[in-house]
């Protein structure tokens, strides 16, 4: 398909994913791997535990030989962690136990140490109405066996998975590759963000609020500066950009008489896959395919005014880097909310409205934040969401319920 007018939304996504493909696996140093995503299977080379161990401080002993939990035994030694027992348990016998520590052979309960009394000529006085066997003990490999899968492949790693990795044995793990994404902003009027802007000039903070993006979806950013509207100096700087695994290309998309990327990346040899989607805002979205021998660089030519780039980022760019990243499940997650307010949505696009969401207990709100469109930095800074409204013109009364994308950690 190329250069197809005004697609939907899901086919424009399906379009995209349908070019995406996961990178090349790496091993990396397991204190390097937080948030990578899993290439391989992980098993564990231990038990865990690995021997029935205590839970608790107290004593291990046979339950049989407390009557109604009571009784008065001799102790046999003392065993922390780390240290295996060297007695066994035997008749009216126990060993002191810490936790962590291994149960003793003969032992098949462990009694708290709130519940006895140290006495003379090592003896202690057990008062533990409620002692059964098994009491206090986590038997051998009853969190993992050796040979078990403990994080499968295609899993983001969190601090939690980190650690399981590190009890068995993982110093090193595949993870895929982390996409370098080139940035490149377009546009006469830029300047850089330390500088003060002249008559018709803007920052470019395009720039910035995409790699922020990027590194939030745990890719690398590669950016490219400012590309003035000239076809030589955007030859130029796309040429390098291409190299990357991904190319964003902010402004130059639509239909000014100085709009050229299009022109330009069909020079270069990117095969266009589409241009414009039916969406609110950002429409002018182009994308297309550069390859050459191994080597596939997507290639998003993303509208100038920030917020239409930061709808498209989620909408489209956001889910190819989580599959160049291995994951498998990329769609992006919606939630039903009901309204704050009311709201009017006109026009024939599906519509993405920046909003507050709050979380409760029975039901979520959205609510609509004062905005006064796509180049509108300041009020789209207020939203932690963006409400979606579907294409045609309607009232939406407050309480109804819609669909809603999160941008952030969102709290009730």
């Amino acid at each position: 398909m190329s250069n197809r007018e005004m697609i939907s939304v899901d086919e424009a996504r399906a379009l995209v994913l349908d070019q995406s493909r996961p990178l090349a696996q790496v091993e990396t140093p397991l204190a390097a791997a937080l948030d990578g995503i899993l290439a391989v299977d992980a098993r564990s080379d231990v038990d865990s535990p690995p021997h029935d161990k205590s839970v608790v401080d107290g004593y291990a002993l046979r339950a049989a030989d407390l009557s109604d939990g009571r009784g008065e035994l001799a102790i046999l030694e003392e065993v922390t962690a780390g240290q295996m027992p060297t007695h066994s348990v035997t008749v009216n016998a126990c060993t002191r136990i810490m936790t962590g520590a291994p149960i003793p052979a003969g032992a098949d309960a462990v009694v708290m140490i709130e519940r006895t009394e140290l006495l003379a000529d090592d003896r202690v006085r057990i008062d533990d109405p409620r002692c059964v066997a098994g009491q206090n003990i986590m038997p051998q490999a009853s969190s993992l066996r050796q040979g078990e899968v403990v994080v499968h492949r295609g899993t983001r790693l969190r601090p939690i998975d980190i650690g399981l990795l590190a009890e068995t044995g993982h110093a090193h793990v595949r993870v895929f590759d982390r996409p370098r994404v080139a940035m490149l902003a377009t546009g006469n009027e830029l300047v850089a963000i330390d500088q003060q802007p002249g008559p018709g000039k803007i920052r470019n903070s395009n720039s910035h609020l995409l790699a922020s993006l990027l590194a939030q979806a745990q890719a690398r950013p590669a950016p490219l500066g400012i590309a003035r509207d000239d076809r030589s100096a955007l030859r130029e700087a796309i040429e390098r950009g291409l190299d990357c695994d991904a190319l964003l290309l902010s402004g130059g998309v639509s239909a000014g008489v100085l709009d050229l990327v299009p022109a330009v990346l069909a020079e270069l040899g990117v095969q266009a896959v589409f241009h414009k989607v039916r969406v609110k805002p950002g429409k002018p979205l182009w994308f297309g395919v550069h390859e050459r021998a191994a080597h596939r660089c997507l290639v998003f030519g993303l509208p100038g005014n920030p917020l239409s780039g930061l709808v498209n980022f989620e909408l489209f760019v956001r889910p190819a880097l989580r599959t160049m990243q291995g994951e498998t499940d990329v769609t992006p997650a919606y939630e039903r909310a009901r309204l704050g307010q009311e709201f009017r949505q006109r026009g024939t696009r599906q519509t993405y409205y920046p909003a507050t969401l709050r979380r409760q207990a029975m039901s979520s709100t959205i609510t609509p934040v004062e905005w006064r469109g796509s180049a509108d930095l300041r009020g789209f800074a207020a939203a932690n969401a963006l409400a979606m409204f579907p294409a045609g013109e309607r009232r939406f009364d407050e309480g109804e319920e819609i669909d809603v994308l999160p941008l952030q950690d969102v709290r009730g």
